[in-house]
């Protein structure tokens, strides 16, 4: 089955995994799933992720975060979609819940969350939320 968004396919699987209250998900490996990943286990979304090899592209295994029984992660929700690509500038950075949440953007110096793209004063493509 061929995948035209793995992006929202992965967030799809770890939004089903929290509702479920699973202790991991798996999801299929690239290079900009584990720079998302990175950006939530160090923003502590989740508490960690391997790289499982198998013979294909490989699998991410993300074991997720609960506190006192509640998931770590209320939601996690896709922005730019192929269908509609969805761009800032570096003065129109969004405010995920007044800042208690994450903006993920795909920017010229990688993938950074909302306050890093602020402070690198850069705009780019906004991957999604997370809160």
């Amino acid at each position: 089955m061929s995948r035209t968004d793995l992006i929202a396919d992965s967030f799809t699987i770890i939004r089903n995994a929290t509702m479920a209250h699973k202790e991991n998900a798996d999801v299929p490996a690239s290079n900009t799933i584990k720079s998302i990943l990175d950006i939530l286990k160090r923003e502590k979304y989740i508490d960690n992720f391997k790289l499982i090899e198998d013979q294909k592209q490989g699998i991410l295994r993300i074991y997720l975060r609960y506190i006192s029984g509640k998931s770590a992660i209320r939601n996690i929700k896709r922005i730019s979609k192929p269908g509609l690509r969805v761009y800032v500038k570096r003065d129109e950075i969004p405010f995920v819940l007044r800042g208690r949440g994450l903006a993920i953007i795909s920017t010229s110096k990688g993938i950074v969350v909302d306050k890093e793209a602020r402070e690198l004063g850069v705009g780019g493509e906004v991957i999604g939320y997370i809160w």
